[in-house]
């Protein structure tokens, strides 16, 4: 659950919002975010083509019936991307850069994705792992905009379970 008071101020115009939690983190939600992108897993079809036995066609025919039989292959999963406004916190930036100076396989994490509703209850519990950034955005930025700078960070990751 999120501390301090500007964690609760972005709930007054969202039904939801989503906290990710890193496996090895010192606090109990790594980011809070408004948007997240890609959230999926995918079923590779393989196609299985034989020859049966069974004649067929006209009467006397040799040759066997060809027959295709689709089987569940390997499962794939998207890469993650999750969006908000920036904050102070540079755990996403530091956690992108070390893997960025070659120590990807120790930042290999595991991670848990949250939803909350506006009472900070938790909805659903996703857990990945072996994650790893792949991509950290930074909007661009104008002095004469009003809008805020958001902070997009993009994961992969091996495998994902909803747990709750």
């Amino acid at each position: 659950m999120p501390t301090g008071t500007n964690a609760f101020e972005i709930l007054t115009a969202h039904r939801f919002y989503l906290g990710l939690e890193l496996d090895d983190s010192q606090d109990g939600i790594d980011g809070i975010f408004l948007e997240c992108r890609g959230f999926q897993q995918t079923q590779e079809v393989i196609e299985v083509c034989e020859v049966t036995p069974q004649a067929w066609g006209s009467a006397g025919a040799t040759q066997g019936r060809v027959v295709r039989t689709k089987m569940p292959g390997n499962v794939k999963s998207g890469n993650l991307t999750l969006r908000r406004g920036m904050t102070l916190s540079k755990t996403f930036w530091t956690w992108f850069h070390q893997v960025q100076e070659g120590n990807w396989a120790k930042q290999r994490k595991d991670a848990s994705l949250v939803i909350y509703d506006q009472a900070s209850a938790e909805v659903a519990r996703f857990d990945f792992s072996r994650a790893w950034p792949t991509s950290y955005k930074f909007t661009d930025v104008s002095a004469r905009s009003t809008d805020i700078e958001i902070e997009e960070l993009e994961i992969a990751f091996e495998e994902f379970k909803r747990v709750s």
